[in-house]
């Protein structure tokens, strides 16, 4: 069984297709897990609603707020996760319906898959509803086009298909990173270097704990091509500075100590 974990912060409009993205995927062996970063009572009220009417069951691990503390609920989520696989993405992305499958088809011992995603305007991304999710529509370009999207080269993320999509994996030269908002893994693999560091805030924090894994001897594949989702708009106003100056120096230092442990992981030290 699959563990997906996504993360959410007062966004339940886009949380909310995230659930129904997940819930019209092809491969249905899963579980469902919101790393709850201190959303008040209304994302708890659209979580209800979504287990009434797809008569699901979503765990939602919650904290308080307490400012950006993502990696720490995500620490919490994995704890709660049962899957021997644990699928990441963000609370404000919708999967391809066959999204999971292609994690599925990809997973391979030794190795961690690396994703991405395309990223759609605000008005677009309002525009989408419930219907749409069921029917596929974020993923056609004619229907996105007439929805405010502005054509661009962009846009083989979302129409790549079979050998040309393993062909753009090969070719692209993006890093297979971790990101946290398309990844997965084995659950061991993440618990053997002790999950996210909690010291870290915005910027960043997802791929440290890839770079540990590679300290590890894990490498990656990219399905970049393969694994689609779309990335809705949003502000980031909780972004400083400061929070991208400390990420950058505890990434420094994973890489040139080549560590495979943080000890202000899931265990502390």
């Amino acid at each position: 069984m699959f563990s997906v974990i996504f993360s959410t912060y007062n966004s339940p409009d886009w949380m909310e297709k995230t659930l129904w993205g997940l819930h019209y995927q092809t491969f249905q062996d899963f579980e469902i897990i919101i790393a709850d970063d201190g959303s008040t009572e209304e994302t708890k009220q659209r979580i209800e609603n979504f287990e009434r009417e797809s008569q699901r069951k979503v765990k939602h691990v919650w904290q308080p707020d307490e400012g950006f503390q993502k990696t720490r609920i995500l620490n919490k989520a994995l704890l709660a996760a049962e899957g021997d696989y644990i699928v990441f993405t963000d609370g404000d992305c919708i999967m391809r319906n066959d999204f999971l499958a292609v994690h599925n088809h990809y997973r391979e011992a030794g190795y961690f898959l690396s994703g991405g995603y395309f990223k759609l305007p605000m008005s677009t991304s309002k525009a989408i509803t419930r219907d749409d999710i069921a029917h596929g529509r974020p993923f056609e370009l004619d229907w996105l086009l007439a929805n405010g999207l502005t054509k661009n080269h962009k846009t083989m993320k979302l129409t790549a298909k079979g050998w040309r999509a393993k062909l753009l994996n090969a070719l692209t030269p993006t890093n297979a990173s971790w990101n946290g908002h398309n990844v997965s893994a084995w659950k061991a693999d993440i618990f053997a270097v002790n999950g996210f560091d909690e010291r870290m805030q915005y910027g960043g924090e997802d791929r440290e704990l890839g770079e540990r894994m590679f300290n590890r001897g894990i490498k990656s594949k990219q399905i970049r091509y393969s694994a689609v989702c779309v990335h809705l708009d949003h502000a980031r106003g909780y972004v400083t500075q400061e929070m991208r100056d400390k990420n950058h120096v505890i990434r420094l230092s994973t890489k040139s100590e080549k560590k495979v442990w943080t000890p202000f992981g899931i265990q502390k030290a």
